[in-house]
């Protein structure tokens, strides 16, 4: 009973996170495309939100609070076929929620949110033996989107391993009617974004902890230790790495699959504890303190971003910039009386979301935030200008 309410109070507090973060950010361009884009699987679940909850940030990011809340709870399911201590898997949770890829994706309107519970919603089922259902959740997936084809691929590699015939024929057939319905991104010559990728996805788990899955998919490799987690894994991270030396990636699409090692990960690190002696458990103290620590440094700095801007010379490079201005600018407008305006495609896109359109009446520019000159739009976070515009209203 104790640890079920530690569990629901790390998860609360982390639902409390994401909450007090969507208070803080506006719409990104990328998040205000898939809004006003083309028909997605996630363009109907932000828009019925927006239906439900009103047109506001609430309603944008609670389909991607919800779906996080989902993965939670089935990480901590699956953490029990891996780790027999109940604390332990709070550990593993608490790591798992801590991490940026998975903060972020709770938060941001984005594929890989849906990524990390699909793959997470297989592998409870598949853990759980509930043959038919992921059966046809695999069927699904093959027609919901391009972005299980790796899960495909690596299944049926997986399906080889164990010498089942049927499933490898399925998941085959799954692949290539997922590719034949969305295709598969490989093009280009070699461009160098190996490094680039290995430093994106140091910056999703951290850097520490990056290293370390890394480590222990290679070190089951050796042991013959495979399962399914370590084959959708590692076949995922073998292909992402293999195309970045011809292409720069989408890294959302590829991150999830690594994420969901975390149990595998968790448990190698406490077998090696367990079977060494007291005296030779410190370095595995101190690798777990310190990237506990990072983890938590990385979440307090998110939290409170916005600081941030006191040091940062050039405001764009702020990690949060993108999601930042829109919000603040939209009403900035309208308390001038200001409801349509022409700017910048990437700004206009984002103001429409709060209610300022696109006309010829006024037009936006835009100015250095370090700029001396006058101007009618000033944005400050902490006291700290970071967007500074001139409106121009033309006369026809």
């Amino acid at each position: 009973m104790k640890y079920k309410i530690i569990f629901l109070l790390i998860l609360g507090l982390d639902v409390l996170n994401l909450v007090f973060q969507t208070s803080q950010i506006s719409i990104s361009f990328r998040e205000s495309l898939i809004l006003y884009g083309e028909i997605t699987p996630l363009k109907i679940l932000v828009k019925s939100s927006m239906l439900i909850f009103g047109h506001n940030d609430f309603a944008l990011r609670i389909p991607m609070i919800f779906i996080h809340v989902l993965s939670v709870i089935l990480m901590f399911s699956i953490s029990k076929h891996y780790i027999k201590d109940y604390s332990n898997r709070l550990w593993l949770i608490t790591i798992f929620i801590l991490l940026p890829g998975v903060l972020s994706s709770g938060l941001v309107v984005d594929k890989a949110g849906l990524i990390i519970l699909g793959l997470l919603l297989f592998i409870w089922l598949y853990l759980n033996s509930y043959k038919k259902t992921y059966y046809s959740l695999l069927i699904f997936f093959a027609f919901l989107d391009n972005s299980y084809i790796y899960l495909f691929l690596a299944l049926s590699i997986y399906a080889i391993y164990i010498k089942n015939r049927d499933f490898f024929i399925f998941n085959m057939l799954a692949f290539f009617i997922s590719v034949f319905l969305y295709g598969v991104e490989a093009h280009g010559i070699p461009k160098g974004h190996f490094l680039d990728i290995l430093a994106l996805y140091a910056a999703i788990f951290s850097p520490i902890i990056f290293i370390y899955i890394v480590f222990i998919l290679y070190r089951r490799h050796l042991d013959s230790k495979h399962d399914v987690i370590w084959f959708i894994s590692t076949v995922t991270l073998m292909v992402s790495l293999t195309l970045s030396f011809r292409q720069n990636i989408k890294i959302e699409h590829f991150a999830p699959y690594i994420i969901i090692a975390l149990p595998i990960a968790a448990q190698s690190f406490i077998s090696s504890y367990r079977v060494r002696l007291k005296q030779f458990r410190k370095i595995y103290r101190v690798i777990f303190q310190i990237s506990l620590i990072l983890l938590i440094i990385n979440t307090i700095t998110v939290i409170f971003n916005k600081e941030l801007y006191l040091f940062v010379e050039n405001p764009k490079k702020h990690f949060v910039y993108k999601f930042h201005i829109a919000k603040e600018l939209a009403k900035e407008l309208k308390d001038n009386g200001i409801t349509c305006i022409d700017t910048n495609y990437k700004m206009q896109s984002r103001l429409h979301f709060y209610g300022v359109t696109k006309c010829d009446k006024y037009i936006l520019k835009r100015y250095s935030s370090n700029t001396k000159k006058d101007t009618d739009v000033t944005i400050s976070y902490k006291n700290r200008p970071i967007y500074k515009a001139n409106v121009t209203k033309l006369n026809k």
